[in-house]
């Protein structure tokens, strides 16, 4: 993007079109990953538009912050699918497209006469992308799904439990949306690739609870990966009570001591050398791993007897990775990532001047930048349609109808 905010064509995507028929954060994220990558993504909203855009803090309404940072390199059109006359622009919008990504589940997609038979009848090369909670070939095909729901059921709260926690939660973050919404954005790209070797298009389902599923038992699966079992699910040193940050005099640091090289520098720079091998606990991977807890807490009492400057100091040196623990503020404000272009400060045409994240990919040829600032409700829907072949007479009968929707 531009200083002034206009549209920069740049990605590897340049040149796919793709229609953005979700809400929230899953399908916004995917499609902001595909904008981002250079892809011309138009988001066709409700007239009463996405729901995050009343997610505040905000400096004007329907801009919430969680709005706009799932829905930037982005046009917006607001059209009415459930009239005829709304259908049949987006009908209209298909034939020029390379993908449609919807949220909805399938059922109520068929309700609208936009079932993937109603789509590629219009469009047989067109990618169609469904991101919903639940495969639709299982009992839990119709059930609603959010993060938080998504989370719980693919055993991430309760791995807490088994942790030593004494209460389930939540991530503090919409974890199960955004990591999903990167398989959704793969699997399109993937898509995408094929279809442009063979000229087939095709669906996709890409569901939630599947999708983090996987990640969970990718990790947490251990004994229960053999049949049969040769010991209990979960990996002992993600689930250790005591793998956090650690206290030390003046703040928190994170650290990893972790192959017999780190663990032998540790006692050398603590001066007990002879730890490593006379305590049966430390002296291999196997048997740290079977102790995990007594290990990390053994570490934690030493680390709390210095500074976190004193420990960076001895860990760089003795070639130990280790770092401060981050507030929100600090990472903000942190060298690397300011040194780097990481944060930019962008012109909005409507909230103002903002901050920017930078695509966190470099590449040496292609170099992805973020085209467009999140758009107003309806910002784009009169070029849109001009695009689309739509006469001036047409378009302003579609706007006096509420048919279609501009922002102000």
């Amino acid at each position: 993007m531009s200083s002034d905010g206009t549209a920069v064509a740049s990605g590897p995507l340049s040149g796919t079109r793709v229609l953005d028929l979700t809400t929230v954060v899953m399908g916004p994220y995917a499609c902001q990953l595909l904008g981002d990558y250079g892809a011309d993504v138009i988001k066709v909203e409700s007239l009463d538009g996405d729901v995050m855009r009343l997610s505040g803090p905000m400096r004007n309404p329907g801009m919430g912050h969680l709005y706009m940072t799932t829905n930037r390199s982005k046009r917006s059109i607001a059209v009415d699918l459930k009239a005829e006359e709304g259908r049949n622009v987006l009908l209209e919008l298909i034939k020029t497209s390379d993908v449609l990504l919807y949220n909805i589940r399938p059922q109520a997609m068929a309700r609208l006469g936009l079932s993937y038979d109603d789509v590629r009848y219009v469009n047989p090369k067109i990618i169609y992308v469904g991101a919903f909670g639940f495969s639709q070939r299982g009992p839990y095909a119709a059930r609603p799904a959010y993060d938080d729901l998504i989370q719980g059921m693919s055993g991430l709260s309760w791995l807490g439990l088994k942790g030593g926690a004494t209460e389930p939660r939540y991530a503090p973050v919409i974890l199960a949306d955004r990591i999903v919404g990167l398989q959704v954005a793969l699997a399109t790209v993937a898509a995408l690739n094929h279809r442009n070797m063979t000229g087939v298009g095709q669906r996709i389902d890409v569901p939630m609870f599947e999708g983090l599923a996987s990640i969970i038992l990718g990790e947490h699966l251990a004994g229960a990966l053999f049949e049969p079992p040769i010991g209990e699910v979960g990996y002992q040193r993600s689930l250790a009570w005591n793998r956090r940050p650690h206290r030390t005099q003046d703040g928190y640091i994170c650290t990893l001591v972790y192959s017999d090289k780190h663990w032998k520098a540790f006692f050398e720079l603590i001066g007990k050398p002879d730890v490593f091998t006379n305590d049966a606990r430390f002296s291999s991977q196997a048997n740290r791993l079977k102790h995990i807890d007594e290990v990390y807490g053994y570490l934690a009492d030493v680390l709390a007897t210095r500074t976190t400057d004193d420990w960076l100091a001895v860990f760089t040196e003795a070639d130990i990775p280790a770092a401060r623990m981050n507030s929100l503020e600090d990472i903000l404000d942190d060298e690397h990532l300011n040194a780097i272009g990481y944060f930019r400060s962008v012109d909005h045409p409507s909230e103002g001047r903002i901050k920017d994240i930078a695509v966190p990919t470099e590449w040496s040829e292609s170099q992805p930048r973020p085209p467009r600032h999140a758009p107003r409700h309806g910002e784009n829907s009169v070029e849109i349609l001009e695009e689309a072949g739509f006469g001036r007479e047409q378009i302003e009968d579609l706007l006096a109808r509420k048919i279609v929707k501009r922002s102000n």
